[in-house]
């Protein structure tokens, strides 16, 4: 991703439905972990830090981005104390790691899953999202530099080698209307550039958000059985 790309991105995550409900379902699934005091987090991958900010609630934060704009960006509007653009982290440091859809944009995701696993403490977990369903794959995914997009049991292959406390698939709720929408980008080949970061109104934002949000409430009862995105809680 150029950029030019990347900047217009970081300004959409602030307001866009999807990023702003991930955001909240994020929070409730480690709020549910009831940690006992504030912890060293990771953000991995943190982007524009559309995550990092909630990620204070719970500890002290640190962040890894290649993207030197994000890194910039990351710095003066957050006041990151520890930045990486190199991996060079402590390890057996951090109780919890995020990963908000990052797997997708490297090569070889079980290696960097290996690396950073020496980076957790005793029991120390990762929390990861990423997109779902490989044929939903489209111009976006490219966009931004996604090599692929992930089914439960690829998944489940790429974090075998931890202990998995949970695997669901979640944007269920809106998931007939976004697979829908996505497959017909695909076959008219409509470029996902010109017409990205492109915020609803208001109101169908909202319609859009509350509709995704309300999914966290479940997600503490049972797994859905399809989404457009999973997340694993995975320990060391």
């Amino acid at each position: 991703m150029n950029n030019e790309t990347f900047l217009r991105h970081i300004a959409h995550q602030k307001k866009h439905w999807w990023f702003q409900a991930r955001k909240q379902i994020i929070f409730y699934i480690i709020k549910q972990i009831k940690f006992k005091k504030k912890i060293n987090i990771l953000d991995f991958g943190a982007g524009s830090g559309v995550n990092t900010e909630m990620l204070k609630h719970f500890g002290s934060v640190d962040v890894f981005e290649k993207n030197k704009v994000a890194i910039k960006n990351l710095k003066k509007k957050l006041k990151i104390k520890n930045s990486y653009s190199k991996f060079n982290m402590k390890k057996n440091y951090y109780y919890l790691i995020l990963l908000a859809d990052v797997i997708e944009h490297i090569k070889n995701p079980k290696q960097a899953l290996r690396s950073l696993k020496k980076l957790l403490k005793k029991n120390g977990l990762i929390l990861i999202t990423v997109p779902a369903y490989q044929f939903l794959y489209s111009k976006k995914d490219k966009s931004l530099g996604h090599y692929r997009r992930y089914s439960k049991s690829s998944l489940a292959n790429e974090i075998k080698n931890f202990k998995i406390k949970k695997v669901s698939y979640f944007n269920t709720f809106l998931f007939p209307i976004i697979a829908i929408m996505t497959l017909w980008n695909k076959f008219f080949k409509i470029d996902y550039i010109k017409n990205v970061e492109k915020t609803p109104n208001f109101l169908i934002n909202k319609f859009l958000y509350s509709i995704f949000y309300f999914e966290k409430y479940f997600l503490k009862f049972f797994n859905f059985p399809f989404g457009i995105s999973i997340y694993a809680l995975i320990k060391k």
